[in-house]
């Protein structure tokens, strides 16, 4: 026998829709849902049969797995680190104690040489000294040579008198303004077999290295022999100083 149900009116509305209170009808809730659901065509079907813990310890055995490769690759970085370290301050010893052995090797060296070092010393003091006190000498032999070839032909040097500075103590200098500064005076007597002409005989003097001004002095007749004697006073300057220990520049 057959038998027909009725359809629950409840179910009826329900699917028809509900109406407004406009008497517009809208869209359950279900047909709302069905709506965004999208169909997916040629999708591989696939099956959980395992329960969900099953699949959760094996999401937290992975995690497991990444945190102590994670944990081993920090150890291993910080263990590179530590042996760089290590090797960097090894060398940096041995490089030490390297230049440390050079440095006391040059000083065995260098003791080797404090006699040599000190006799070098010597001979430059004895140098400097040399220097220093012929600073002001004056090769008198050469310059009173020079000083016999100005005077004219048959008049000769009978006396010389000469006074200079010292290294030590400054010469004094003359008190007449028109006088230049000196470091020698000059005073020697000429014989002369004829009258002489004493202002050419200064004027020959002025070209005397080092020469500042000349003073005539006394002219004397020897009636016996007929010989005249001059004195002249000749003041000379720095400039005829030899410098035979000064230290030779430009080379």
């Amino acid at each position: 026998m057959i038998q027909t149900a009725e359809p629950d009116a409840s179910a009826t509305v329900e699917r028809s829709g509900r109406r407004s209170g406009d008497g517009r009808s809208r869209p359950a809730p279900e047909s709302r849902a069905r709506r965004h659901e999208q169909l997916v065509l040629g999708a591989t079907p696939r099956a959980h049969l395992l329960p969900p813990e099953v699949q959760a310890d094996r999401r937290a055995a992975a995690l497991h797995r990444r945190l102590v490769f994670a944990v081993l690759a920090v150890v291993a970085v910080v263990a590179l680190g530590v042996l760089g370290a290590g090797a960097a301050s090894t060398n940096a010893q041995a490089q030490l104690a390297g230049a440390q052995a050079t440095t006391q090797s040059l000083l065995a060296q260098e003791l080797k040489f404090v006699k040599v070092r000190a006799v070098q010393n010597q001979v430059d003091l004895i140098k400097t000294a040399q220097e220093v006190g012929a600073s002001t000498e004056i090769d008198w032999k050469p310059y009173l040579q020079k000083v016999q070839a100005t005077l004219p032909a048959g008049v000769t040097i009978a006396t010389v008198n000469i006074d200079s500075s010292t290294p030590i103590e400054l010469y004094q200098q003359s008190s007449a303004s028109l006088q230049g500064p000196r470091v020698a005076t000059i005073v020697f007597t000429a014989k002369s077999p004829a009258l002489p002409v004493v202002p050419s005989w200064l004027d020959a003097l002025k070209t005397l290295p080092g020469y500042t001004d000349a003073l005539p002095g006394s002219v004397a007749l020897d009636s016996a022999s007929g010989i005249y004697t001059v004195t002249i006073t000749m003041h000379i300057d720095a400039r005829a100083f030899s410098h035979r220990f000064a230290q030779k520049t430009g080379k």
